[in-house]
């Protein structure tokens, strides 16, 4: 018994510092991205819009951003499979969508990035 509590703790121990790892990981992999998107307090739209709260977020909706007529009608709301999948091939996900960024290929930069981002709530927080 005392050796399942010990491996259950240790995954418990493992997951959070693999999060944390993904999450320094994935603002590292922000910074590609921070050209156009701002995120956390005080985040501004650029180029693209900011990122605050984007899952959950229906595309399409920050206030004061011009987007284009694909990604306002495209009928996503962000969660981590779309969310994954369009920062891979955001044309093929979105077909006439005005980002130009060719997209991310490595599954850990991914995984890196969207642990980045959903950590942030509307208000540009960290969720706690």
């Amino acid at each position: 018994m005392k050796k399942w509590i010990a491996a259950a703790a240790f995954i418990a121990a493992s997951t959070g510092v693999g999060l944390a790892q993904d999450v320094e990981k994935g603002a590292n992999v922000f910074k590609q991205c921070q050209v156009c998107h701002s995120i956390g307090p005080g985040a501004k739209n650029k180029i693209g819009p900011e990122l605050n709260g984007l899952d959950g977020r229906t595309a399409g909706v920050v206030p004061n951003f011009d987007y284009s007529h694909a990604n306002r009608n495209s009928g996503l709301v962000w969660n981590e499979a779309n969310f994954k999948e369009y920062v891979k091939y955001p044309r093929v996900i979105v077909p006439g969508t005005k980002m130009i960024f060719p997209g991310l290929k490595s599954e850990q930069e991914v995984n890196g990035l969207w642990a980045y981002v959903k950590q942030f709530d509307a208000t540009g927080n960290i969720k706690k």
